[in-house]
């Protein structure tokens, strides 16, 4: 695309690094080394936890809660704030982002992640710090994103979706930081379940939606693009239906929503028509990492129905981590791989060590599972977490290096 408005003046400007030339190079690049901090952190905690660390530091709060917070507002928004900044002005056909713009989310999403983990560590007012810096990205960028979309002329779902979805992420932050203030830890539970349900399902689903049949059609001969308009609103009202059983406590109905979910992932994982588009590697595996999202769902009613019938909860977590690793884990890895390569003028291939850790995920979701169904859970807690740190490090350490450098073609951004 030659179009001036979507390549920023100030993209080549010295003396700024290669890594502050667009908002996915810093954004990715921190979302790189959360990866490795937010689990290296969690798999310890797991290790003190299964062998008796005495000396390991208890955190403020509950570690689980801490865990789930991180991941879902720190680790895996970063990349999606990386790549909503990129992408939504080109949803929105208005000119793209400046530093001025992403360079402040970036430092304070990132760096709130860093004194969060640091309180975990000893320093219990890092803690409340870090999330409160972490809140002023989420407002920071909710603010840039919403004066783009005003100043749209036209206006699409997807981004009406992401911006939804991005206030909510902000309103579960607010209600963490009012937990860590001493509010009841209805407060911190609501703040952990919009994470999931009112943040990162919203806007994965929604950037799937847009992103996987755009891609598919682009490459795949005979494709037939199916992007229905009916189908981001319902979601939105089921997952929304879904978030206030919880919240309520009512799990033995989760399947009035959970069904219904599960049968709209699995027709969009049909109607996407992945058999006709396993080549390249990049594209098969975006369709394979939509896969997890209806066997989630499918999961999540079957042990809502057993609660029903046998007032027994025979999963766990085991629903919760196929959507979180399987589906949120192995998305992440296709699309950051097909947006780092598309713009940093690489070959849109699923090249070597992507392909390893992606493969290497789809083990660690197995293991997550087993740590749910079978004995001595702990243990295979501490296993699945280091699978995960096995699976990520080559892909993160080569992704660092790629957004240090300039494009392979020569060209900006």
């Amino acid at each position: 695309m030659n179009d001036p408005r979507f390549h920023p003046p100030e993209a080549s400007a010295a003396p700024w690094p290669m890594l502050f030339t667009a908002p996915h190079r810093l954004m990715f690049f921190a979302g790189a080394l959360a990866v490795l901090t937010g689990m290296g952190w969690w798999a310890l905690q797991l290790a003190a936890w299964r062998f008796g660390w005495s000396g390991w530091p208890s955190p403020a709060i509950s570690p689980v809660w801490a865990h789930a917070m991180l991941m879902q507002y720190g680790m895996l928004p970063l990349f999606m704030l990386g790549f909503l900044l990129t992408v939504f002005p080109r949803w929105l056909n208005r000119p793209a982002l400046s530093r001025a713009h992403y360079v402040p989310v970036a430092g304070a999403v990132f760096g709130g992640y860093l004194f969060a983990h640091l309180g975990l560590l000893g320093w219990p007012w890092l803690l409340s710090v870090g999330v409160e810096l972490m809140l002023v990205g989420y407002v920071t960028a909710f603010v840039i994103l919403g004066k783009v979309l005003l100043a749209a002329e036209q206006r699409n779902i997807h981004a009406w979706s992401c911006l939804a979805a991005l206030a909510l992420g902000t309103a579960g932050l607010l209600s963490f930081v009012a937990y860590l203030f001493g509010s009841p830890p209805m407060a911190g539970l609501v703040a952990v379940k919009l994470g999931t349900f009112g943040l990162l399902l919203p806007i994965y689903f929604t950037v799937s939606h847009r992103m996987i049949p755009f891609f598919s059609g682009n490459v795949a001969a005979g494709y037939v693009v199916r992007r229905p308009a009916w189908s981001v609103p319902l979601v939105w009202a089921l997952v929304l239906a879904h978030l206030l059983l919880e919240l309520f406590n009512r799990n033995a109905w989760l399947w009035l929503a959970d069904a219904p979910l599960a049968c709209i992932f699995a027709w969009h994982a049909c109607a996407w028509q992945p058999w006709k588009s396993m080549r390249p590697g990049l594209l098969a595996a975006l369709h394979l990492s939509f896969a997890w999202l209806p066997l989630a769902f499918a999961l999540y009613t079957v042990q809502s129905a057993w609660l029903v019938i046998r007032h027994a909860n025979i999963l766990g977590f085991a629903p919760l981590h196929v959507m979180a690793v399987g589906y949120f884990g192995s998305m992440l890895v296709a699309m950051v791989t097909r947006v780092t390569h598309g713009h940093s003028g690489r070959p849109l291939q699923m090249t070597a060590v992507p392909w390893l850790c992606f493969a290497l995920l789809q083990i660690v979701v197995v293991l997550r599972i087993r740590a749910e169904l079978g004995s001595d859970r702990l243990t295979w807690l501490v296993i699945a977490a280091c699978g995960w740190l096995v699976a990520f490090l080559p892909w993160v350490l080569r992704s660092l290096w790629i957004y240090l450098t300039p494009r392979a073609d020569g060209k900006l951004g």
